[in-house]
């Protein structure tokens, strides 16, 4: 994706997986959500972001992924959001840990993919 943010896409019967490390900031953010948005448009449309190997999240990525969350939920489908600590802590900073499906780990958010279709 960027220098700061690298990524890999897995792509299933119902869901599409991104696993990211790096950076997700004011300097990633446009190219992250260009990606994205169009992986959200080509489908499957409930997307898991693994980003339980992020290395920090600004108020930009923070916006991206509301944004992202809201384009899954236009077209019915999902966007769950595999965090770490650091991940975890500033998102709830901001209170969006209702809006941003949280999940544990890759296999949750996997088995709630397939109860959501």
């Amino acid at each position: 994706m960027t220098v700061s943010l690298r990524g890999t896409r897995e792509v299933k019967d119902n869901y599409q997986l991104f696993r990211l490390t790096g950076l997700l900031d004011a300097f990633s953010e446009a190219t992250f959500s260009k990606v994205l948005n169009k992986c959200i448009e080509e489908g499957p449309k409930n997307v898991i972001l693994d980003l339980s190997k992020i290395d920090f999240v600004d108020s930009s990525g923070l916006g991206a992924l509301v944004k992202l969350a809201k384009a899954a939920k236009a077209i019915e489908g999902t966007l769950q959001i595999v965090t770490n600590p650091r991940v975890t802590q500033t998102v709830k900073l901001v209170r969006l840990e209702q809006f941003l499906a949280l999940q544990l780990s890759v296999e949750d958010a996997i088995a709630n993919a397939k109860v959501n279709v």
